[in-house]
């Protein structure tokens, strides 16, 4: 990915929601099963980031959410769909652009994750897709450790 087209592509974000108050009910499911995901996680010793991403989404569309990571921590990102949503993608990309090979992504159904370490601190960026389904609302969560 071209450094000059990140500034476009961060524009894709306009829609998405951190943390907002008002949910639609396909955001408050969504949430639900990040969430449900995301506890697997917990076991490992990571611990839940505040805060979370949602907005709607449809198939076929990406979102690109920007997150600041620190060398040394170790990272989950889990996304889920909601009930319309039949596959979620999540992918990772460093500040320049280039994919993150991630060892063992996991991804059933209307929900993905992925989990690395970065060994550098600065900005990432989060590709979640809806890759089948009817139009639904999605939600990103963050654990550490």
């Amino acid at each position: 990915m071209n450094r000059s087209l990140l500034p476009a592509l961060l524009l894709l974000c306009g829609g998405l929601s951190f943390g907002q108050s008002e949910k639609s009910d396909d955001e408050v499911t969504a949430r639900r099963n990040a969430l449900e995901l995301a506890g697997a996680f917990t076991n490992d010793g990571f611990k839940l980031r505040d805060g979370h991403w949602s907005g709607p989404i449809k198939s076929g569309e990406t979102k690109l959410i920007q997150v600041n990571l620190y060398a040394g921590n170790e990272y989950y990102f889990s996304v889920a769909g909601a009930d319309k949503a039949k596959k979620m993608g999540l992918s990772v990309y460093d500040e320049t652009g280039t994919a993150i090979t991630i060892e063992d992504p996991y991804q059933e159904g209307a929900t993905a994750a992925v989990g690395f370490s970065p060994t550098a601190s600065g900005p990432y960026y989060l590709k979640v897709e809806e890759v089948e389904g009817e139009p639904s609302a999605f939600c990103l969560v963050c654990s550490y450790k």
